[in-house]
């Protein structure tokens, strides 16, 4: 997911002045305005340039100050109030204040602004109230658990409302303004973004081990061919990279020079998803069947090697774990073939295709190109063609085409996956109205638990228990094929020290780094 390059530029009287470092990032999103796109790409280099109102701590997971130094709920959950940091000034030399946060959230409400995922993370937003010049409160509708997350992430960081109202949500991308450590200095897209170091920052949070940057600037750049992430690196283009290929792993590490960090990243696992609408896979026996019938294991040895675990429910292991009465059936290919036949799946003589009522067992699968699942698919087609299943696969080029293909309908099975520190990304993929309810799974029962989840601000132990009965529901009903945890492989040159990431997984944090002296 990124990569490092570190480089000193030198005045003419010989003393260095600026150190620079070339961070490689390896998609390039179609926009970068956290408040309207949605990729988490562009979280790597826009967390350090925007402040949020709060932070959540990496080791803990508890929500700290950032620019609100303090914030209280009220009882019925519909009122959050914050206090706000006085002392805080944007890049552009705007000051920090309510009506700041006012016009940040109006901003990304604004259906005109087609936000794509900062609306969505304010969940059942009424209003935002300025109730004096450093004191604020943010109006639900109803009880919303997962408000702080949101609130602590890239996509509802404060920017400049001078910045908003100049550039408006076509050019503001092109010329960002934040109160980060670093400042926005310069993108062009498909080919570079640059950030400098922000010299009056005087307002970091407790997650960060420095105060102020160490690094003078840092310049993006574009790696997407997962090819030539490694030669970069073994040629000192590269100081740091993430998303190694396993298989290079060690033998980076054999010369001496890198050392490994592999950073579990939560939220989903790799998945398919079975489309529960559409035949043959709206028989959930079959979806039964077609679980036990692949070594999951095995696949995740072959393309993710021993760094991820084999991913058992709809929620990674790094953002929740639970004890389920029915996990996940172990691979037994002779019982999966005794079970097609006795569905009436079979293969008749002088066929090599299991067919009933003569039609064939034939399934569609979607698969997204990133994060290797394609490469999932392709394993998991093989196995089923084994056991006399016609399968076709479709590699989907982008999320724009992955959802052309899922508005259609026309497939049994879908990959996708969301990463985030709240479980309650779950409601957009098993609520009858989710907008990703690719499974097509409509359940009063399932919606009613989702609906209490999320509503349960106060007790975290009652959102545990509530997202258990959520994740056996999903087992139960066999909508999913969870196949690994995702672990982001990170080799980093062994003389930079400081890198460490947000709760997310994804984001660095870019103040901490620095040179071993």
């Amino acid at each position: 997911m990124l990569s490092l390059f570190v480089g000193l530029s030198s005045c003419k009287n010989g003393k260095s002045q600026i150190e620079s470092i070339s961070y490689g990032l390896t998609l390039s999103p179609s926009g970068i305005d956290p408040h309207i796109n949605a990729s988490a790409e562009l979280g790597i280099p826009l967390s350090s340039v925007y402040d949020t109102l709060v932070f959540q701590d990496p080791d803990t997971g508890d929500f700290v100050p950032g620019l609100a130094q303090s914030w209280t709920i009220s009882p019925d959950a519909l009122t959050y109030t914050f206090e706000l940091r006085e002392d805080v000034v944007f890049h552009d030399g705007t000051d920090f204040n309510a009506n700041s946060v006012e016009a940040n959230l109006n901003y990304i409400v604004n259906p005109d602004h087609l936000s794509q995922k900062a609306v969505i993370m304010l969940g059942p937003f009424e209003q935002v109230e300025v109730l004096s010049e450093f004191s604020v409160a943010i109006h639900l509708t109803a009880p919303y658990a997962p408000l702080l997350d949101s609130l602590s992430q890239v996509y509802l960081g404060m920017a400049s409302p001078s910045a908003l109202g100049k550039w408006g949500p076509t050019e503001y991308q092109f010329h960002q303004v934040g109160t980060g450590p670093y400042r926005f200095v310069e993108y062009i897209p498909n080919d570079h973004l640059i950030l400098r170091k922000n010299p009056d920052y005087a307002w970091a949070p407790s997650v960060y081990q420095q105060n102020i940057a160490a690094i003078d600037e840092i310049i993006f750049k574009f790696y997407e061919d997962p090819a030539t992430r490694s030669f970069a690196l073994e040629t000192g283009e590269i100081d740091i990279i993430g998303e190694i290929p396993p298989q290079e792993v060690d033998r980076l590490l054999e010369t001496g020079e890198f050392e490994f960090q592999p950073v579990p990243i939560p939220g989903q696992p790799t998945q398919f998803f079975f489309n529960s609408s559409k035949s043959p896979t709206s028989d959930a026996r079959l979806r039964e069947i077609l679980i036990t019938a692949l070594d999951r294991q095995f696949i995740v040895d072959t393309i993710f090697g021993a760094y991820s675990p084999v991913a058992e429910g709809p929620l990674s292991h790094q953002l929740f774990s639970y004890t389920t009465t029915s996990p996940y059936p172990d691979y037994d290919p002779d019982f999966a073939v005794e079970q097609l036949d006795e569905l009436g799946w079979r293969i008749e003589p002088g066929s090599r295709v299991r067919s009933k009522d003569e039609t064939p067992l034939e399934l569609s699968i979607v698969a997204p190109p990133w994060g290797s699942n394609s490469e999932v698919a392709q394993l998991m087609s093989a196995t089923w063609e084994n056991l006399g299943i016609q399968v076709s696969l479709e590699i989907a080029p982008g999320f724009g085409p992955l959802r052309q293909l899922q508005d259609s309908g026309e497939y049994n099975l879908i990959g996708i996956n969301f990463f985030g520190t709240d479980p309650d990304l779950l409601s957009s993929f098993y609520s009858t109205d989710g907008f990703y309810n690719w499974s097509g799974q409509s359940d009063a029962e399932l919606d009613k638990l989702l609906s209490q989840a999320k509503a349960a601000t106060h007790d975290a132990q009652e959102r545990q228990l509530y997202y258990s009965q959520i994740s056996e529901m999903i087992r139960e009903q066999a909508l999913l094929i969870p196949i690994r945890d995702y672990v982001n492989l990170v080799v980093v040159r062994s003389d930079i020290i400081g890198l460490h990431f947000s709760p997310q997984g994804w984001f660095p944090y870019l103040i901490d780094l620095r040179r071993a002296p």
